[in-house]
């Protein structure tokens, strides 16, 4: 029988909640997401990566001061967190897409689609995008529906537009 993976459990104060940062032992960001959303988390953790020991332990510094210096207005923040994911190679492929979104700048699923030569695929990058174990990080918020409505984000609608705003998107 296989040992549970273990990580680090860390909570940081954000302007839009408490966001709940998961790392391994290279400290590496392997989840995050929203403390009125941990069950879910959870769940995706245990869907990745089978049992999972998280114990309450803090975030490398350089993760805490990407994360809060983002949140302050300094976008380009985001790009230096290192992160890993565990997932199939199309959720990969997607996960991996986002961040070459801009900050300021929003895709639809669609377009998400076409670009990674999958036009068909829209449902399945849908599905992909809300299983992103990393909110914020991997930009999944940046990813709207074709009419260009905000369409669902795992973390709220609220959060959603406000992460839009706070990186420069106009929302009608």
């Amino acid at each position: 029988m296989t040992m549970p993976e273990s990580f680090n459990l860390d909570r940081l104060p954000t302007p839009i909640g408490t966001a709940l940062l998961v790392t391994d032992a290279d400290g590496l960001l392997r989840a995050m997401d929203w403390e009125d959303y941990e069950s879910r988390m959870q769940q995706l953790l245990r869907l990745h990566y089978g049992a999972v020991n998280l114990k309450n332990g803090r975030g490398p510094r350089e993760l805490r001061a990407a994360l809060t210096g983002y949140f302050r207005g300094d976008l380009d923040r985001l790009a230096a967190i290192r992160w890993r994911v565990a997932g199939t190679p199309f959720q990969q492929k997607v996960w991996n897409a986002l961040p070459k979104i801009p900050a300021g700048t929003t895709l639809s699923y669609s377009a998400l689609a076409a670009k990674l030569k999958m036009p068909k695929a829209v449902r399945a990058v849908g599905h992909a995008n809300g299983s992103n174990p990393i909110s914020v990080v991997v930009p999944c918020h940046r990813l709207i529906g074709a009419s260009g409505s905000l369409v669902k984000y795992g973390g709220g609608l609220e959060r959603k537009r406000w992460l839009l705003q706070h990186e420069g998107v106009q929302i009608a």
